[in-house]
């Protein structure tokens, strides 16, 4: 009976041993991104004609990232929808394996319910930032109201605000998607991550389109490599103090931002607030981008 119950316990530890670990993945999508959008009139507003059609594709490119994902052994995996109102992605469409954070407002914004579980973050359908030549629909944050953000002294786009969030808690960015100048920038911040260029711009409209069923391609496999080498990458950690340099389009909304305890205006459009950490900055951010001021 001793020998018995010590193989029966003996079974019972493999079989423990045997349990798959914890593998959590983040996915933040954007829609100005996605493959084929070009405009916002018609395709990434939800009053345009063409948006339940480009609502899809931005559902299913995600998914493809999803399927990536678990192929790459997640266990776990969940989206955050960042685009506009936060309520683009069609919650039947969405693969049925995963949870998604829906609509505004929330502290962390587009990196919402990132924490120090999770062991990779993923970015589709992301686009550059204000100003940037060759990026289609490039605007940082919000087109009407920055003209640029600076963490430390560096400017970024909404994708190295989100990559320094989850960089807070010690996970990196392993992929991002869009098109060629952002996937490119991209890398240039964070490091050798994994990329698709689901489009090439040619400005901030025009642009030459991959196939939608290429692109979900492209992520799904994209996002394989980049899981799979997560520990090769290093999560982009900005250090503290972080001062965060904002120039907003309104000189007036500056002017009601910089009366907030601990910003300081540099001119008439730009503040720096130095928050604690990177944590603090992005509550920050996401706490004055209600100002309206008209």
């Amino acid at each position: 009976m001793k020998f018995l119950t010590m193989a029966l316990l003996a079974l019972a530890g493999s079989s423990f041993a045997a349990e798959p670990a914890s593998l959590k993945v983040y996915i933040s999508a954007d829609m100005e991104g996605i493959g084929s959008v070009s405009t916002w009139e018609k395709q990434a507003s939800a009053s345009g004609a063409d948006y339940e059609q480009f609502r899809r594709l931005m559902t299913l490119e995600v998914n493809a990232a999803i399927d990536g994902a678990f192929d790459a052994g997640a266990t776990e995996v969940l989206v955050s929808d960042s685009h506009g109102d936060a309520q683009n992605i069609d919650p039947e469409l969405l693969d049925k394996r995963v949870k998604l954070i829906r609509a505004w407002p929330r502290p962390l914004g587009m990196a919402a319910g990132v924490d120090a579980s999770f062991d990779a973050v993923v970015l589709v359908g992301y686009h550059g930032g204000e100003g940037q030549a060759d990026s289609i629909l490039s605007h940082t944050e919000d087109d009407t109201k920055y003209a640029d953000m600076k963490l430390n002294g560096v400017s970024v786009p909404e994708a190295g605000f989100v990559a320094a969030t989850a960089g807070a808690f010690g996970v990196p960015v392993v992929f991002i998607s869009g098109d060629q100048t952002i996937t490119r920038v991209t890398r240039e911040l964070l490091g050798d991550i994994e990329t698709a260029v689901v489009k090439v711009a040619h400005g901030f409209y025009a642009g030459t389109m991959v196939h939608p069923e290429e692109a979900r391609r492209l992520i799904r496999d994209g996002v394989k490599r980049g899981v799979e080498n997560r520990g090769q990458l290093k999560p982009y950690i900005i250090a503290k103090p972080v001062k965060l340099q904002i120039t907003f389009k309104k000189t007036v909304e500056a002017e009601v931002a910089s009366y907030l305890r601990g910003v300081e205006r540099l001119n008439g459009n730009t503040i720096v607030y130095t928050a604690d950490d990177m944590l603090d900055a992005a509550r920050f951010v996401n706490t004055v981008y209600y100002l309206k001021v008209d």
